[in-house]
């Protein structure tokens, strides 16, 4: 049997990005992929009900495809710290973590605050192209150390070197 034309589906899908609410945490394990991170979603989810996070999703038909995460620093310069990017493999390269990244910009402005930065891994050069592109410049490094309770209350430490990068939002 030979495969033709019409054997070929043309899927239409409308991702809406939104913020995450509480039936979304258990989604953000992506099927088992991240389940040692359940703890550290749950309290990101209790920090944004305490307005110090927010938690921005892609959702495709009341899924998280992708995520990115916002931490509002009440520095003597507030500034916002992106964190917990990602998106699904197989909607990667076609704009979802890009609209991500600049919903999470324009909430971040409307907070008042005009300076965000955002840490990727040296290895991960894809995202490393995808943060120059919009725009963030390097201005540090960091050994990446840090750790976390996984989802058994066993502490994980991880050694990630990244850099650190950095973008002035200004008014657009």
């Amino acid at each position: 049997m030979t495969l033709h034309d019409e054997n070929v589906v043309d899927l239409h899908l409308q991702v809406r990005l939104r913020v995450a609410q509480r039936e979304d945490i258990p989604k953000l394990e992506w099927y088992g992929q991240y389940l040692h991170f359940r703890n550290l979603f749950r309290r990101t989810f209790h920090e944004q009900q305490a307005g110090k996070r927010l938690m921005l999703l892609a959702d495709l038909n009341n899924f998280p495809i992708g995520h990115i995460f916002i931490h509002f620093k009440t520095t003597e310069e507030p500034y916002a710290y992106l964190y917990s990017f990602r998106v699904m493999e197989m909607f990667q390269r076609q704009g979802v973590g890009t609209r991500l990244i600049h919903s999470a910009e324009a909430i971040v402005e409307q907070r008042g605050l005009n300076h965000v930065t955002i840490a990727v891994a040296k290895a991960n050069k894809d995202a490393l192209r995808l943060y120059k592109r919009l725009d963030y410049h390097i201005f540090s490094e960091d050994e990446g150390h840090w750790q976390y309770r996984d989802h058994r209350g066993d502490l994980r430490h991880v050694h990630e070197p990244c850099w650190l990068l950095e973008k002035s939002l200004g008014r657009r």
